[in-house]
């Protein structure tokens, strides 16, 4: 099958990060993932949550959502039907996941990181877009405590980043774009550390069950890929 962009079947697409693309927040970046495009931002608060209250560990959280215009057709803002859409609540839940699982938690201290990630152009692979600048956002904040001397030494464990492997027309594609995406026969967002290690794995078929093997080939085919995300992140971060 010929890709959209004309791309081989386990490259990724072109990701730019923008470091400091916010003026007021702590840490921000603007990524561009192909066609898509996430602006994150993490802001600090000298609070936790009460079930972490006197722990003497930190929090990080996440919210998502999607601008108007960032599809083909409008989609109304989730505050105008009163509640947020399961799939943002998943979507924000897998960041914040995926971001304190780089983090020591207790040499943060009692403090929160929010990040928001608004995605101001879909096409495709947003969760994962939104994990990987997130995380550029993020090490800002975390700097910032450091050189007002809040903090000894960043609580970075190590870079986080995501990307989707689909089964698509029976092979298997790496970081789809919404047209690919539209077109699988399963998907997957693999979310990984620059250790290699696995944070978190969705996936589900879309209409008959594949082989147990391909599991072993897509996380495969995600390790490769993410490499070269780390790169751009560590590049976003030594231009700062």
């Amino acid at each position: 099958m010929v890709r959209p962009d004309g791309r081989s079947w386990d490259q990724a697409r072109d990701t730019v990060i923008i470091p400091g693309y916010q003026k007021f927040a702590e840490g921000s970046a603007l990524i561009e993932v192909g066609n898509t495009r996430v602006l994150c931002s993490a802001s600090l608060e000298e609070r936790v949550p009460a079930f972490l209250r006197g722990q003497g560990k930190g929090w990080i959280t996440a919210e998502y959502a999607m601008l108007p215009r960032s599809t083909n057709t409008r989609t109304p803002r989730e505050r105008e039907s009163g509640r947020i859409s399961g799939r943002s609540q998943e979507i924000q839940r897998l960041i914040g996941r995926a971001l304190r699982a780089v983090v020591d938690l207790e040499a943060l201290g009692e403090r929160t990181v929010y990040i928001d990630c608004d995605v101001l152009q879909a096409d495709g692979g947003t969760r994962t877009a939104a994990i990987t600048g997130s995380y550029v956002a993020l090490y800002q904040a975390l700097d910032m405590l450091v050189k007002h001397r809040v903090l000894p030494k960043n609580p970075s464990r190590g870079a986080v980043a995501a990307i989707s492997v689909g089964l698509v027309n029976g092979g298997l594609m790496l970081d789809l774009c919404y047209e690919e995406d539209f077109q699988a026969q399963a998907d997957f967002n693999v979310v990984l550390t620059d250790r290699g290690d696995l944070v978190e794995v969705q996936g589900a078929a879309e209409a008959e069950p594949f082989p147990r093997q391909r599991v072993d080939e897509v996380l495969a085919l995600a390790g490769r890929g993410v490499e070269s995300l780390f790169r751009v992140q560590q590049e976003a971060l030594s231009r700062l």
